[in-house]
C-alpha cells in the first residue's frame, strides 16, 4: 500500500479481483505465488499434469515430496498457495483445457494468465478471451529466452496477430523438453507477467506499457516491441475462432489396442530436424524416410512427416496431446 502505483485503494481492488492461471508449470507456479502473496482475492489454477523430479529445477512452488507422490500440479499448488495466503480463495483444478470445457473453467474471472507449455492451448485461450472480451497475458520461456505480452481485446493486438505468421514456425515448435530451460528466465518472465496482472487487477490499466517484452538472461539481450493489430487477423478482426470451435486442434482417435492416433491438420514436419532435437536432449530416436519413433517410458511415440502421430501405451487423449505438445510441438 506504500507503493504509490498501488495505494490502499489499489490493494482493496486486488482483494476484490479474480484471476485464473492456465498451466502450473514453471511460469504458472511462480506467477501463482506472486499473485497469492500480493492478495488477489480469488485465484484458480488449472493444470493437467503431475509433479516430476525433473520439474524441481525450475518449478519453485513444488518440492521433492510432491514429486515422490506424483501429485497433480493443480492440487499441490492449491495446498502450497493456501499456506502462503490463507485469506484468499484458492481453487486448484486438475483438468485438460479443451474447447468443450474452456468456458466452464474460465468464465467469471477478471483476468486469464498463461502458464501453459504449448501453443495449441495458448491459441485456445486467445480465441476464448477475444470472443469474450476478456484481458489475458501471454507468457513463455524456453532455453534462456522468454517473452510476455498483455492482450486486451479491441485495444491491442492478439496472439493470432503476433504468431500466426510464416516466420513463427521455429518458436512454435521449440519446447522445454527438446531444448531445455533454466530457472532464472522462468522467474523473470513470471515477474513481468505478474506485474502486468497487478496493474489490471488493481484498476491501473493506464500503467500498462502495451508492448511485447522479450529477454535472454544468458546473452543479456532485452527488447521491447510495439505490436500492431493485424488487419487480416482471423481472430480479433475476422472473428474466426477455429481453436475455440475445435477445428484447429489435433483430432484424436483410438488406434488399435492401447494406442491413440493424433491427426494433425495442415502441417508437415522436418523429421530429420526433429530427430536431431530429440537426440540432443538425450532421447534415443529411430527413423527412416517416412517416420520417426522414440520412447518416453512407458510410452512410445511414432511421428509421421504429415504431422500425424501414434502413441502406444495409453488410450487417454489428454496423455497423447500432452506428449505430442512436449516433444513434437504444438
Amino acid at each position: 500500500m506504500l507503493f504509490t502505483g498501488m495505494g490502499e485503494e489499489g490493494q482493496r481492488k486486488l482483494l476484490a479481483s479474480s484471476a485464473v492461471i492456465v498451466g502450473c508449470g514453471a511460469i504458472g507456479a511462480s506467477t501463482a505465488q506472486l499473485l497469492a502473496r500480493a492478495g488477489v482475492g480469488r485465484l484458480r489454477v488449472i493444470d493437467r499434469d503431475f509433479v516430476e523430479h525433473s520439474n524441481l529445477q525450475r518449478q519453485a512452488l513444488f518440492d521433492e515430496n510432491d514429486a515422490r507422490e506424483a501429485l497433480p500440479k493443480a492440487a499441490a499448488a492449491e495446498h502450497k498457495l493456501r499456506q502462503l495466503n490463507s485469506e484468499i480463495d484458492i481453487d486448484g483444478v486438475v483438468a485438460d483445457l479443451t474447447p468443450q470445457n474452456v468456458a466452464e473453467l474460465l468464465d467469471g474471472f477478471d483476468l486469464i494468465l498463461d502458464g501453459t507449455d504449448n501453443f495449441e492451448t495458448r491459441f485456445l485461450l486467445n480465441d476464448f478471451a477475444v470472443e469474450a472480451g476478456r484481458p489475458w497475458i501471454y507468457a513463455a520461456a524456453v532455453g534462456s529466452y522468454g517473452l510476455t505480452f498483455a492482450i486486451r481485446p479491441e485495444l491491442t493486438a492478439c496472439l493470432a496477430c503476433l504468431l500466426e505468421t510464416p516466420d513463427a514456425g521455429t518458436l512454435l515448435e521449440e519446447t522445454c523438453d527438446t531444448v531445455g530451460v533454466i530457472g532464472p528466465i522462468v522467474n523473470l518472465v513470471a515477474s513481468l507477467e505478474a506485474a502486468e496482472a497487478l496493474k489490471i487487477l488493481s484498476g491501473h490499466a493506464e500503467a500498462l506499457h502495451g508492448r511485447l517484452l522479450s529477454c535472454d538472461v544468458w546473452s543479456g539481450k532485452m527488447q521491447s516491441l510495439g505490436i500492431l493489430r493485424d488487419a487480416r487477423c482471423r481472430a480479433c478482426v475476422g472473428h474466426e475462432y477455429s481453436y475455440l470451435e475445435g477445428k484447429s486442434q489435433p483430432h484424436i482417435t483410438m488406434c488399435g489396442r492401447d494406442s491413440v492416433q493424433i491427426h494433425e491438420r495442415r502441417r508437415s514436419l522436418d523429421l530429420a530436424a526433429l530427430g536431431e532435437k530429440l537426440s540432443a536432449s538425450g532421447i534415443a530416436v529411430k527413423k527412416n524416410d517416412f517416420l520417426l519413433r522414440f520412447a518416453i517410458a512407458p510410452y512410445e511415440l511414432t511421428v509421421f512427416a504429415d504431422g500425424r502421430a501414434i502413441l502406444k501405451g495409453s488410450t487417454n487423449p489428454a496423455v497423447a496431446r500432452s506428449l505430442y505438445a512436449r516433444y513434437v510441438g504444438a
